[in-house]
């Protein structure tokens, strides 16, 4: 017969689907895998209303086989086959797509599951393959027909013999050249692999001849009259996928010691997740999923090499291996799959267009995990403080980086250090566990909680008996700033201006006191210079003489983080100091009469109380020599 050009298509249109359209080569197998399941689902359909089929469900299989030596790899089913013109319409009309007429003619009709859509993934096969035979015979037909092409100078149809039903598709690898290995694929763990990785939950038996070592008696005796024995190798047939997903059983047949099995196989981690979530969701987007919450973060989750995602599959073929649109980025750190037959593919099945369907997916799976993330923190706080030593940082993160437009989902996930607890809590655990007469959530900042414990700045909110939460990541107190309050109750820092714990009458008395003592406080700001913005007298100290607060919205917390991401020629923020004295401790005292006495005195008094200030807030000296000088000679 004579060589057929592709009709509808040029060349060029061949040449852009093989070079352009699939980004790895490897997928040529899925391709005509899926292809091979959807023929045998057709002739499965068929087989309800036609007795003559002959087969049962049991007895469908596909087949792979690679033969090195003359380099080819077949892949052969038993469904239902092509007519002479069917070979013609299908192959030889690119984009024309046999499954997807099928499927619109048997929609709603039974369980047509058909994967193949756009008719191109069979062209697949030239990416490896310098000619492709296909030898097919068609359900009711006696004879068979041969379709040969190498590619898009065209394609020939001829008569042929074959036994069964079915369809045989048959590639010569093309040779090795320089950065292409080819002959890759003809390794029988190659095959195995891509077997498992794209087609593992294709429903009918992938079967392959696999090479096994088995250990086997030599006929020789060992020296102490034993069988010696020596290893072989041997092949057998061997079913290679699952065919049915975990994710797709039901419930009560799949326990979560099951599921934890399987997330540590597929996703090599060695640790059982926090938890698992289970999905069966039904209406304008059906879909299954199976997601699960790690206890420890990957050693590269904090890094820009981490690649986000779940695993997208579409009736039991793997369509991506990570696809980062099915998981908003606060909750990066989940790993899961997703399988659904409603999902509009573009015409390589590797990547999805971003539309309603996946939007709604990714929407009910950001509740779901959110919903069981908030259930861990109630029902089992040690496994939520466990998950939340790893990821607290990215939830933290995710909020800030958002601007805040995560809070409501987040915010009720985030955990604090309690002082009074002395532990991890949630803001409504603080929130529910306020006296009604407080009106803010008091924090402070600070490398450790033992640093903070020390403060001189909490002691008046302790005394009033109400818990101070402790901020001690670099995130901490910008996300307070960022979420402003919680419920009604205000964040407010235990350096602040007003704690909001003094009466009026108080108030009056502190400002009186800074009055009359404004020489005084003038005098030590003159000594200090640049060193602070301001000094005055402190509402909120008790039992220590001084400290070092701030005044405008940069903290010295805000000042250390910032200072770790100075850049050249970028003068990094700094927060504007405030000395606060403590107008009823001695050394207040003792200050006021060196003033009154001895300026030069009273000087190094102010420098010695700023340099104490400095180190109680965990601030590195400014001039540690100075400092040790000033304590060396008034202890003379």
């Amino acid at each position: 017969m004579a060589k057929k050009q592709f009709k509808s298509e040029s060349k060029r249109l061949l040449d852009l689907m093989v070079n352009s359209i699939y980004t790895h080569k490897e997928i040529f197998l899925r391709e005509l895998i899926s292809n091979a399941s959807d023929a045998i689902d057709k002739l499965c359909y068929i087989s309800l209303t036609d007795d003559r089929v002959g087969m049962d469900r049991d007895d469908f299989r596909i087949t792979v086989k690679a033969d090195k030596e003359a380099r080819t790899i077949t892949v052969s089913d038993n469904g239902v086959g092509m007519t002479e013109e069917e070979l013609d319409k299908n192959l030889g009309v690119i984009a024309k797509s046999g499954s997807f007429q099928f499927k619109s003619e048997m929609e709603d009709k039974g369980d047509t599951d058909i994967i193949g859509q756009f008719g191109v993934g069979f062209y697949s096969a030239f990416m490896v393959a310098s000619k492709v035979t296909v030898i097919s015979r068609a359900y009711g037909e006696e004879g068979a027909h041969m379709w040969v092409s190498e590619g898009s100078s065209g394609y020939t149809i001829t008569p042929c013999e074959k036994d069964a039903v079915g369809t045989d598709v048959i590639m010569e690898i093309k040779p090795d050249a320089e950065g292409e290995d080819y002959s890759t694929f003809l390794e029988e763990y190659t095959l195995h692999s891509l077997i498992k990785k794209y087609s593992d939950y294709i429903r009918w038996p992938i079967v392959m001849t696999v090479t096994k070592s088995r250990q086997v008696e030599t006929g020789e005796k060992n020296a102490d009259g034993s069988a010696k024995k020596d290893w072989e190798d041997y092949t057998e047939e061997e079913t290679i996928n699952s065919r049915v997903p975990i994710w797709q059983r039901p419930k009560s047949e799949v326990s979560d010691a099951d599921c934890f099995n399987f997330y540590k196989e597929h996703f090599y981690d060695a640790a059982d997740p926090v938890s698992v979530i289970r999905i069966a969701a039904e209406g304008t987007v059906s879909f299954k999923a199976m997601l699960f919450i790690p206890a420890a973060a990957p050693y590269d989750f904090y890094t820009r090499d981490y690649r986000p995602g779940l695993q997208l599959y579409s009736s039991g073929v793997m369509i991506m291996e990570k696809c980062e649109a099915l998981v908003p980025d606060h909750f990066r750190f989940v790993r899961g799959v997703v399988d659904s037959p409603d999902l509009s593919l573009n015409i390589s099945r590797e990547l999805l267009q971003h539309d309603r369907q996946l939007k709604v997916i990714a929407t009910n799976i950001e509740k779901k995990i959110a919903a069981e993330l908030k259930r861990l923190m109630e029902k089992e706080p040690d496994k939520y403080a466990a998950f939340y030593k790893s990821f607290g940082t990215q939830l933290k993160y995710s909020l800030l980086n958002n601007y805040g437009t995560n809070s409501d989902t987040l915010k009720d996930l985030l955990m604090f250090y309690s002082g009074d607890a002395e532990k991890l809590i949630s803001l409504k655990s603080y929130a529910d566990n306020m006296p009604e007469s407080q009106k803010s959530i008091y924090y402070a900042c600070g490398d450790s909680a033992e640093m903070i414990r020390r403060l001189p700045q909490t002691e008046t909110v302790r005394e009033k008996g109400y818990d101070i939460l402790y901020l001690t990541e670099d995130a901490d107190e910008f996300v307070v700033k960022m979420l402003g309050k919680y419920g009604e109750k205000p964040f407010c820092s235990v350096s602040s201006d007003d704690l909001g714990l003094e009466s009026d009458d108080e108030k009056a008395e502190t400002d009186r006191a800074e009055e009359e003592n404004r020489p005084l406080l003038d005098f030590v700001k003159e000594t200090l210079g640049d060193r602070v913005a301001a000094v005055r007298l402190s509402h909120k100290l008790v039992s220590k003489p001084v400290c070092l607060t701030t005044q405008g919205e940069i903290t010295l917390e805000m000042e250390r983080y910032f200072a770790n991401l100075r850049r050249d020629n970028v003068e990094p923020m700094k927060a504007q100091r405030v000395l606060e004295l403590n107008a009823s401790h001695p050394i207040f005292e003792a200050l006021k009469n060196a003033y009154d006495g001895d300026r030069e005195l009273a000087g190094k008094y102010a420098e010695l109380l700023y340099g104490q200030a400095l180190l109680m807030a965990g601030v590195p000296l400014e001039d540690a020599s100075r400092f040790s000088e000033l304590v060396c000679e008034l202890m003379k």
